[in-house]
């Protein structure tokens, strides 16, 4: 008899991270952008890392040093780029594992000078612009300031400039704040004689402006996660043509199902979160609770994919599933999709077993480009 497999699990279909990064590294580069495959929701996972270069993405990024320090570790041959600006107590990890750190901050870039002389190493800075997110950023207003100081420092290499939108306060990548890095990456290149290598245009949400734009300007790197790994663009959460938004999907087992009442009896008071739940009278159904809860995941952020059910809630360690129409007993499995806060909480949590599909699947193809042979899926066409 076989092994039941370890519940509650996140399944990571590497043929489909690979058929997703491929997609979107060919239409990007019809258009001489290169991809950054950004890894942090996976925690630096060296097999999803793999997978995106085995793609074509063309370097890695992540916002945390420790999950750079992991994938060399696994031998992972890749430029590395650190997505959030390095900590100063962090700093000669940053010069000694990270190729290129984004930047906004005049004196983090003279700490990584000093270090990057006391290593022996040279270190690229890419300085991130504020275009109004207000997340991190340099004003425009002090952009050429900071440019003539990393000029001055020695064995820093400025690599180029960049930006980040949506992330903190949702503002979308449009004509106006992209052509504004564009310009901004001219002037300088004018004003200083700079080459200005790479011209960020932020991540996954920069996705639906790039490919729909008549001039993309300067831009010439985006750095892609969730489009990679979810197959979604994160302005609106809408599919990416021909994109798989299963690459990673989420598997937890049934501990309880019986018929309970719609509402409950007694005084209510608030839950263990703090929270007041309402309830609508509809009867008894059955109620299916699974081995999971909010220390595992972001409820608002999962969906079965058995339409037939529905999430009713969930405490720390139980999820509570409306199974009405599609009953269900114990020791059965239920899967679910997941949007981007999700997959990174259930990635996060130690109580979530990581396992993987179709690993070791990639044979190089005469283009010499890897390519799983196991067949997905078919995609979303739209």
């Amino acid at each position: 008899m076989t092994a039941p497999q370890i519940t509650p699990r996140l399944e990571i279909d590497l043929a489909r991270v690979w058929h997703n990064s491929a997609q979107l590294s060919g239409r990007l580069a019809l258009r001489k952008v290169a991809v950054t495959g950004v890894t942090k929701v996976a925690l630096g996972d060296p097999r999803i890392a793999r997978a995106m270069l085995q793609g074509g993405v063309s370097s890695l990024g992540d916002s945390r040093i420790e999950n750079i320090i992991k994938m060399r570790q696994a031998g992972i041959q890749a430029e590395f780029m650190l997505l959030r600006s390095p900590q100063l107590s962090r700093i000669d990890d940053v010069v000694q594992y990270a190729d290129i750190s984004l930047n906004s901050e005049p004196e983090v870039i003279r700490r990584l000078s000093v270090a990057a002389q006391r290593l022996g190493r040279r270190h690229r800075v890419l300085l991130m612009l504020e275009l109004g997110d207000l997340r991190e950023g340099i004003p425009l207003s002090e952009i050429e300031q900071v440019v003539s100081l990393c000029r001055s420092l020695p064995n820093i290499d400025l690599e180029g400039i960049g930006t980040n939108l949506t992330c903190l306060s949702g503002v979308k990548p449009d004509a106006t704040n992209m052509h504004r890095l564009s310009d901004t990456a001219v002037r300088l290149r004018q004003r200083f004689g700079l080459p200005l290598l790479q011209v960020s245009g932020g991540n996954s949400s920069s996705l639906d402006w790039l490919l729909n734009s008549d001039n993309i300007g300067a831009v010439n790197n985006l750095r892609l996660g969730e489009a990679i790994l979810l197959g979604r663009e994160t302005l609106y959460g809408q599919p990416l043509p021909a994109l798989y938004q299963d690459a990673i999907s989420l598997v937890a087992e049934v501990i309880e199902a019986r018929v309970k009442p719609s509402v409950p009896e007694g005084e209510l008071t608030q839950n263990a979160f703090g929270e007041r739940p309402s309830f609508v009278q509809r009867g008894e159904f059955q109620r299916s609770i699974l081995a999971m809860g909010l220390q595992d995941i972001q409820l608002a952020g999962i969906v079965p994919q058995q339409p037939d059910l529905a999430v009713i809630g969930a405490s720390s360690d139980h999820l509570v599933l409306d199974s009405g129409r599609h009953p269900l007993q114990v020791g059965d499995e239920v899967r679910f999709n997941l949007n981007y806060a999700a997959t990174l909480a259930a990635m996060t949590s130690p109580f979530v077993e990581k396992t993987y599909l179709n690993e070791g699947s990639a044979e190089h193809s005469p283009s010499g480009v890897r390519s799983p042979s196991a067949t997905p899926r078919q995609p979303a066409d739209s």
